[in-house]
């Protein structure tokens, strides 16, 4: 048996697939969800690069998910949404009453920045996650949350992995740190290396605030693709920015983050990420020299 330790999917000798999910998970206890996921799971598993991306047959309720979440942050993101992320969705301009498919999604993104999306079955090794960046690669799963919580998933379902990143990636400040951060994942020498970056990215792609017109915005993907997080972050504990802090913090995946860190303009974050990346020699120590601020020019 063949079992990834970086997602819950195990892929039998027989090629039979199991999604193992969470014992708090909403859908743990409903066998069609169970069997929907293993589905959807064995469809990306079974896909081979240079092949097409497999198309999903969405289900009526998968559509009505999609619609109802779609609906509630569309009147979300125009209140607490940076001005960068509102201009990549206005460009990508995704239908909010069916799931799109990825393929769609890409041809979508193609004219605007060059990403393109592939299907991964579940967590994706961080190392090929982030370094595909670098060549317009975002890996996505294929799955809708449960039902009963449309509202929020305690795991990167499709919403999460297009409304939050493909609207980012349809902006191209945002698809260029995208890229830098690939480039930079791909020299990464060592795990400890590998994992700053992926807390850096926690903090700042996926649960990053900006200080815009004097209000607190959302910039991260986790934020603006869950209705409970956007209706949240403000109550979180606000630091200043601290690219050094940022990755030396822990933070847990299930749960509403309970400290931010806020830039003072999508110019600040571009600035320091940009920095950090490019100024990167390869192993953990130049990374985090390169996080400090004594090593950015003063203004």
């Amino acid at each position: 048996m063949k079992v990834s330790r970086y997602s819950p999917v195990v892929e039998g000798a027989d090629g039979h697939v199991l999604v193992e999910l969470a014992a708090d998970h909403p859908g743990v206890t409903d066998q069609r969800y169970r069997l929907r996921r293993n589905e959807l799971a064995a469809l990306a598993l079974g896909w081979r690069q240079g092949e097409p991306v497999p198309l999903a047959s969405y289900l009526p309720e998968e559509h009505e998910v999609w619609h109802v979440v779609s609906r509630e942050l569309d009147e979300l993101h125009e209140r607490y949404a940076v001005n960068a992320f509102l201009a990549g969705k206005q460009a990508l301009a995704l239908a909010d009453d069916e799931v799109p498919q990825l393929d769609e999604v890409s041809r979508r993104l193609a004219p605007l920045t060059g990403f393109s999306y592939l299907p991964v079955a579940g967590l994706a090794p961080l190392r090929d996650f982030y370094g595909s960046f670098r060549d317009g690669v975002f890996w996505s799963t294929q799955y809708l949350r449960h039902p009963s919580v449309p509202l929020y998933t305690p795991e990167p379902d499709l919403i999460h992995e297009v409304v939050g990143h493909g609207n980012q990636l349809a902006n191209p400040l945002f698809a260029e740190l995208y890229k830098l951060m690939g480039a930079a994942v791909t020299r990464a020498a060592d795990e400890a290396t590998l994992r700053l970056f992926s807390q850096v990215f926690w903090f700042t792609m996926e649960f990053g605030v900006v200080r815009e017109a004097g209000e607190l915005k959302a910039v991260g993907a986790g934020i603006l693709s869950s209705v409970g997080e956007i209706r949240e972050f403000r109550q979180a504990e606000v630091r200043p920015a601290d690219i050094a802090e940022m990755g030396r913090v822990d933070y847990d995946i299930t749960r509403f983050q309970p400290v931010l860190y806020a830039f003072d303009s999508m110019a600040q974050l571009e600035d320091e990420l940009s920095l950090l990346f490019t100024r990167f020699e390869g192993d953990e120590a130049s990374a985090r020299a390169a996080a400090e601020p004594a090593t950015r020019p003063s203004s």
